[in-house]
């Protein structure tokens, strides 16, 4: 999943930033409140890592102009303020969690995890379609219970694909979801991995809506 990091701090940045997509997630890298103000507004974004103590325009600032934007992604502020007040202030104006300095990376990229989770609708850590399961944490797939391996940019759809199951989701879509900032996209590449997809778990896991996109039908509730 894409997301955005705001964090001014060229160390702590670059090492986030590697260790993020280290852990499956594709990450663009900004270092100031104007930049991150601005690709909010832009990108659609999975979820957002805001540092408060950003030049150019306050991580509170940010938050507060991008949520009167209407906004809705997952905000994760990101700050060596641990004042209570401090904290309150900032869930106020629409974060959704916090994460204080110095940062655990696998506690932040699980924070990341649950709230693009709960964004979907999807309350478990599993993801489940017609006898697949991903997890996400582990990046792992199975089908009726045998695992099966996929390629990294195959995961990611597929993740893609069951968080936002009963949605159709254009190619386009679904490029600018899957590839961070220089990355380059080859012109039939969410066609190549849809076939891959559907070769491993089944032709009719994901469906193609014609002149639209792709589609993965909902789980069906159990009685």
């Amino acid at each position: 999943m894409r997301i955005l990091l705001a964090e001014d701090d060229p160390l702590l940045g670059d090492g986030l930033r590697a260790g993020l997509r280290q852990l499956g997630f594709s990450v663009d890298w900004v270092r100031d409140g104007p930049a991150a103000e601005r690709e909010l507004r832009a990108e659609p974004y999975a979820a957002a890592v805001l540092d408060l103590g950003l030049p150019g325009l306050d991580g509170m600032e940010v938050l507060a102009s991008v949520r009167r934007a209407g906004v809705s992604l997952p905000v994760l502020v990101l700050t060596a303020r641990d004042a209570i007040p401090e904290r309150i202030r900032g869930l106020d104006l629409g974060a959704d969690d916090y994460v204080l300095k110095p940062v655990d990376l696998h506690e932040l990229a699980a924070r990341l995890r649950a709230l693009v989770r709960r964004a979907h609708g999807q309350p478990q850590e599993l993801l489940r379609a017609q006898g697949v399961v991903l997890d996400p944490a582990g990046r792992s797939v199975s089908l009726d219970g045998q695992p099966v391996t996929l390629a990294t940019r195959e995961f990611d759809l597929l993740q893609l694909l069951m968080l936002n199951a009963g949605r159709v989701l254009s190619r386009e879509q679904l490029e600018q979801q899957l590839y961070a900032w220089g990355q380059e996209v080859e012109s039939n590449a969410v066609e190549v991995h849809v076939h891959h997809l559907r070769r491993k778990l089944g032709a009719g896991l994901i469906q193609t809506v014609r002149g639209v996109g792709y589609l993965l039908q909902r789980e069906a509730a159990k009685p």
